[in-house]
């Protein structure tokens, strides 16, 4: 860690294989509201999450942290296991009173290559977070920074935003919110997603068709 700070009472759980990462990239094109589509509407975080600068999207695979609300602690420790891609999906219970990341935090995910991050719960550092360009979702913001206690859990099944998430799980983040999608599922969910492209394209061609037909008879 970059902090001098014992993480003895942090718990560590190694997650599974990663999934594809030819399939990971089918996902670029296709944006949260999609994915959920492809999803029967489901396994979308609360709109309680909101994208913290206009234009913030990551694709990547979760890395899951619960931490002590108020506490960062377990989020400094699970960025030394962290991979280049991986997205960190925070369960810090939705505190509004103080914040579990920061500017510091966000430098470290970039040097880690880290592809977003995911707290339900707050940040602070806002304005500073979108000039480095580090993609963030977080339920608010405060000034008041965190405490560096412990204790926290590192890649066990967690609630964000009133979704279960498992690290191995991939995230579809947007201005819209964030989709999780399942890792036994990947495969399944970016076939459906064609098809939800498709059936859009279709509509769009008909109103455009429409439209026109309209210019057309005033002119």
């Amino acid at each position: 860690m970059f902090i001098d700070a014992p993480a003895d009472n942090c718990r560590v759980t190694q997650g599974g294989p990663r999934p594809d990462p030819a399939i990971l990239a089918q996902l670029e094109p296709y944006p949260s509201a999609n994915v959920g589509d492809a999803q029967d509407r489901l396994n979308i975080m609360s709109s309680t999450i909101k994208a913290q600068w206009p234009g913030a999207r990551c694709v990547g695979v979760a890395l899951t942290v619960h931490t002590r609300e108020g506490d960062n602690l377990a989020i400094h420790r699970a960025l030394d296991d962290a991979q280049p891609g991986d997205v960190l999906v925070i369960n810090g219970h939705s505190d509004s009173n103080r914040a579990v990341f920061g500017d510091l935090l966000a430098e470290i995910c970039l040097t880690k290559r880290v592809a977003g991050v995911v707290i339900d719960g707050t940040t602070r550092d806002r304005d500073p977070i979108a000039e480095m360009q580090l993609p963030l979702w977080a339920t608010g913001v405060t000034p008041t920074g965190p405490t560096k206690n412990g204790p926290g859990i590192i890649g066990e099944p967690i609630a964000c935003g009133g979704v279960v998430v498992e690290t191995g799980d991939i995230i579809v983040a947007d201005g819209d919110g964030v989709a999780v999608i399942k890792r036994d599922r990947l495969t399944t969910v970016v076939d459906r997603l064609a098809a939800v492209d498709e059936a859009e394209n279709r509509i769009r061609a008909r109103i455009r068709e429409h439209a026109a037909a309209q210019e057309g008879a005033l002119a």
